[in-house]
């Protein structure tokens, strides 16, 4: 299976992961390997995410207060974003339609 980030979720990952290295040094780096952990877990099990609707999923981190949303069409996993668990629900859905 492969992945692909929507560009605005590889600019969330990117923004976040600066704010926490400018707040405490290496947490930027963690926040990193910690969404590439949990990406990893999915393309091995991408059936690991609660269900958001019918074909949307989440899973989220450990150490950190997000989730990564994404959708699997066959054997492509597709990150549509890596919401706070604060952000209004379903910020990121015409990220979905733009692209289907």
């Amino acid at each position: 299976m492969k992945y692909e980030f929507h560009p605005e979720a590889e600019l969330e990952v990117l923004e976040v992961a600066a704010r926490y290295e400018a707040e405490v040094r290496g947490l930027g780096l963690q926040f990193g390997e910690e969404v590439e952990r949990v990406i990893e877990l999915l393309l091995d099990g991408p059936d690991l995410g609660a269900p958001v609707d019918s074909d949307i999923r989440h899973f989220v981190l450990r150490r950190f207060p997000f989730s990564v949303i994404y959708v699997v069409v066959g054997e492509f996993l597709y990150i549509l974003a890596v919401a706070h668990g604060s952000r209004v629900p379903g910020y990121w859905l015409s990220r979905l339609r733009q692209r289907r």
